[in-house]
């Protein structure tokens, strides 16, 4: 689902809509990390999907 409801298609995928819960939700439960990490990652990489993905990987690896 679009965060931005006018907005759909391929580029709005890319992004993590970070003011949806369930997309943080999703997000987190899909990388199996938490929450909080999840919305620190976020916060401090941004919403672009892929670069998020590679964080998250990174993550759960400890590294």
């Amino acid at each position: 689902m679009a965060d931005n409801k006018s907005k759909r298609g391929g580029a709005d995928r890319r992004q993590v809509a970070s003011s949806q819960g369930y997309e943080i939700n999703y997000f987190a439960r899909k990388h199996e990390i938490s929450r909080a990490d999840a919305e620190s990652l976020i916060k401090r990489i941004g919403n672009d999907r892929v670069k998020l993905n590679d964080a998250a990987k990174r993550l759960k690896k400890g590294g």
